[in-house]
């Protein structure tokens, strides 16, 4: 067997692990050591390579960007910012046909921008929200359905934790990585509002509406959102205009959400510890990921298999269209059995050498950001998709009343107004952060 072939045999070999339920981390470091034993006949030289890429990994300081985004997110859901988010959201958009769902994804969009993480902003709002809308008589599909969709908010949203991995391997600004993301975030924020709309119209029986809240009550759940506002701000405003770089922003986001969760009365001793101790086994799951994608990726290399796919597809002729779809079909069909981290870290190695070989009309550096948005709209998508979207399980796990039927009914939905609306919006949104970007984005075809 050839080295290509082997190469190519690993990916089935590494879904068939996933499938049994092997964790990801393991899979790849096993089906990385196992192929370049095939390749050199010993195991001796991943062995020493191993040395040095685990110190490499680790030691990397663009990585320690990761734990501090991950106990931001810790200090924000256990000092209570999720429910008041929720709770000026509803006083808002309660009263409407659908509203204390559509309040639901308005939270969840604005926990997203201070937490990184998706299946941290679905569990916390499922948590929040989801009594309720069982208060108000919302079906389990469509409460379960808004729910995992709002979540996937959380890495659409900067901060986000994707983001910065994608960043990182594909050596890109992080800076106008996280400027890029926040549009077709916004969008899909309202695209799956549409999609709430437009399911009551269809069954407006479905839901009571809320009674409406008087204008001094709302003005007094919005002024206790005010340390989300401030700490968004603060990180990406200060990220942006270049006051922090992005590590010392997510420190100053983790200083500031802590001293917000102190002065709100709700920080105390014992939940310290438990943000703490949640955010190292978090750390620890991602480094652990990331040094197996690295270990597996280090295999691929060694077989030249994303050279030689790259110089294959520059000569094949195939449209760069054709191909980009292709991949992001890819992505699709990954999301429905892996979670986002280990799609990036194991795709974008690969991947990325081939779509920049290609001609998409941009510079290397607007393609990466252009090119990186959508990556990340497809996790997105793939993070709802059925059977196996990783938020409808944690959002079912928490309404176990619900049939898990009835929570991939309510995701079609959102899945749809999701890949159309964000789709369209990653075409142009970069153009907003790299001013070349506008012209040459403008060259590529419609979602639709």
């Amino acid at each position: 067997m050839s080295q290509i072939e082997l190469a190519l045999w690993s990916f089935p070999v590494l879904l068939g692990l996933v499938f049994l339920r092997v964790p990801i981390a393991l899979a790849m470091l096993g089906v990385g050591f196992g192929g370049a034993y095939m390749v050199y006949g010993t195991t001796l030289p991943i062995m020493n390579q191993l040395k040095s890429l685990t110190f490499g990994t680790f030691s990397n300081y663009s990585f320690s960007i990761i734990p501090l985004f991950l106990l931001m997110g810790q200090f924000a859901t256990l000092s209570g910012m999720s429910a008041a988010l929720f709770r000026a959201a509803e006083s808002f958009l309660g009263h409407r046909r659908g509203g204390v769902a559509m309040s639901a994804v308005g939270a969840c969009a604005g926990f997203g921008a201070i937490c990184g993480s998706s299946l941290a902003t679905a569990a916390t709002m499922g948590q929040v929200a989801l009594p309720e809308l069982r208060r108000y008589g919302y079906p389990g599909s469509l409460s379960t359905g808004a729910l995992a969709a709002g979540g996937t908010l959380g890495i659409l949203i900067p901060p986000s934790v994707i983001l910065v991995i994608y960043a990182i391997l594909a050596e890109q600004n992080i800076e106008k990585l996280f400027v890029a993301a926040l549009v077709p975030g916004i969008i899909a924020a309202l695209g799956y509002i549409l999609a709430i709309s437009v399911w009551m119209r269809v069954s407006p029986n479905d839901a009571q509406v809320r009674p409406r809240v008087p204008w001094a009550e709302r003005m007094k759940a919005l002024a206790l959102v005010w340390p989300v506002l401030t700490i968004f701000v603060v990180v990406v405003g200060g990220i942006y205009i270049g006051v922090f770089t992005p590590t010392e922003a997510a420190a100053v986001g983790a200083a500031g959400t802590f001293l917000a969760s102190v002065a709100s009365g709700q920080m105390n001793w014992s939940r310290l510890k438990q943000a703490i101790l949640a955010t190292a086994g978090a750390s620890a799951m991602i480094y652990l990921i990331i040094l197996g994608a690295g270990v597996y990726n280090s295999f691929l290399a060694l077989t030249q298999l994303p050279q030689l796919g790259a110089e294959w597809v520059g000569a094949s002729g195939f449209s760069p269209w054709v191909v980009l779809g292709v991949v992001l079909l890819m992505y699709l069909v990954f999301g429905c059995v892996m979670d986002s981290l280990s799609m990036v870290l194991l795709t974008v190695p690969i991947i990325y050498p081939i779509m920049l070989a290609l001609d998409f009309g941009m510079s290397p550096q607007d393609f990466g950001l252009w090119f990186g948005i959508l990556v990340l709209i497809v996790v997105e998508v793939g993070l709802i998709t059925p059977p196996v979207g990783m938020n409808l399980f944690i959002i079912n796990g928490i309404a176990r009343d619900t049939p898990i039927r009835e929570t991939y009914k309510g995701a079609v939905a959102a899945l749809a107004a999701a890949a159309s609306l964000s789709c369209n919006a990653a075409r142009r949104v970069s153009g907003s952060s790299a001013a070349p970007l506008a012209e040459s984005s403008s060259k590529a075809p419609s979602c639709a």
